[in-house]
């Protein structure tokens, strides 16, 4: 990536700086490229998460209709993301030659058309294999939308950036699960998902005619060797490790609690129906702003704080849904997703400002282990709902937040050490220097 150029004393060479064609400066809030740029990926994140998480507002619908267990529909929301995690390292090789704006367009078209046949399965296992060539096409978006900002973007306003790409997300995750959720119920749950592949078809075509062109994009060539020794790069890393592991066990968290909650929404002593139980998506809105506000959250309580906050709110919601109250189980869905969002957002964005090359792979890895955590945990959450009801659910998530905690706080240790290391070197030095 071009380095940026310094800021011009005058304003004939700020003008000059701004208008040359040589040295385009990175997007910045307030520019008309920068809006297009943050409808275009907020679009495609609403196309890729109505996708991506299409069939788990349907699950029990899916398990009815199919006559299996919900261990066994679930997999189909884990293909989708399992194939996700497996595909998008190598798929991040492809936007480092071929450019982050035409992977990503190729992986939503492709995901698009997968979507449109999805309806028509004739049995579960077909309805999981194209779950997950979905969540494999799907995998070109989210690390390539990664790379893209943090070299498009001036590096103060990334985070911000990046947070409205996962509030799309969110926006995503809960207009398909509304959509899927009232079809399902008017047409069946057939409908609902060619609903969600009109709606993802819609988004596409947004993503196509806004996103502005790369010009900090600088191709690469196609190396398995190359990549590997990134990736070493990336892994040898302790942060990006520490990182990668806070993402993927947010996502446990995450995928656990909305794969099971429909099956327990549905069941005594709630017995809402399939649309009502899509439209407690809704709270997905509150991860809309949790991860908005990520950057603000960062300024004012640095990252680990920020984290540690996210943490507490995930915390308190799994601890309140154990309630048989609705109002209740809604409020503790509303923390669980406000704190997983916001923590998410700033894991992400901490990703992107720590990796200084191959940013598309480090993206790629962390996006590769959260959506393996959203597999692990869908999975494993329908498996401790089966064993113990939604308190096995609860208890999985309370694991894994102990996990994101016990992480942070190692991190902050050595943050601290780091500190007093160079406080020290900085009184030798001066010492020396007066000596």
């Amino acid at each position: 990536m071009p380095p940026a150029s310094t800021e011009a004393s005058t304003a004939v060479g700020a003008v000059a700086v701004e208008t040359s064609s040589e040295t385009p400066q990175p997007l910045a809030p307030g520019q008309r490229g920068y809006r297009r740029m943050s409808l275009a990926l907020f679009a495609a994140g609403v196309a890729a998460f109505a996708l991506l998480y299409s069939t788990q507002a349907l699950l029990p619908a899916v398990s009815a209709d199919f006559g299996v267990s919900a261990s066994a529909a679930s997999w189909t929301v884990s293909a989708a993301t399992g194939a996700l995690a497996l595909f998008v390292l190598p798929l991040s090789a492809f936007s480092e030659r071929f450019g982050r704006r035409t992977l990503m367009t190729a992986s939503l078209a492709v995901a698009v058309a997968v979507g449109l046949l999805v309806p028509f399965a004739p049995s579960l296992e077909w309805l999981v294999a194209l779950r997950a060539v979905q969540g494999a096409a799907l995998a070109g978006l989210p690390a390539s939308a990664m790379a893209y900002l943090a070299e498009e973007v001036r590096p103060k306003a990334l985070i911000a950036a990046i947070g409205l790409f996962v509030a799309g997300n969110s926006i995503g995750g809960m207009s398909g699960r509304i959509v899927t959720g009232w079809a399902a119920d008017l047409w069946g749950w057939r409908a609902g998902l060619a609903a969600v592949g009109l709606l993802a078809l819609a988004g596409a075509v947004v993503f196509r005619l806004l996103l502005p062109k790369a010009r900090h994009f600088t191709p690469g060539r196609l190396s398995a060797r190359a990549l590997a020794g990134t990736v070493r790069g990336h892994l040898s890393d302790p942060l990006l490790l520490r990182l990668y592991a806070i993402g993927a066990l947010f996502m446990t968290v995450f995928g656990a609690v909305y794969t099971v909650i429909g099956y327990r929404l549905v069941a005594a002593p709630f017995n809402l129906s399939q649309g009502v139980v899509g439209s407690i998506f809704l709270v997905y809105l509150v991860g809309t702003v949790s991860s908005a506000a990520a950057g603000r959250l960062v300024g004012r309580l640095g990252r680990r704080g920020a984290l540690y906050l996210a943490v507490t709110t995930t915390a308190a919601g799994l601890l309140l849904s154990l309630s048989d109250a609705l109002a209740a189980v809604l409020a503790g869905l509303v923390l669980i997703t406000a704190g997983f969002f916001a923590g998410h957002a700033v894991a992400s964005s901490s990703v992107s400002r720590t990796a200084k090359t191959g940013r598309a792979q480090a993206s790629a890895l962390y996006q590769s282990v959260y959506y393996l955590g959203s597999s692990v945990g869908g999975t494993l959450g329908a498996i401790a709902y089966h064993s113990g009801g939604w308190a096995g659910t609860v208890g999985l998530g309370l694991l894994a937040v102990a996990g994101v905690v016990s992480i942070t706080l190692y991190g902050t240790r050595v943050a601290r050490a780091e500190r007093r290391t160079l406080i020290a070197a900085g009184s030798a030095q001066a010492m020396v220097a007066r000596g």
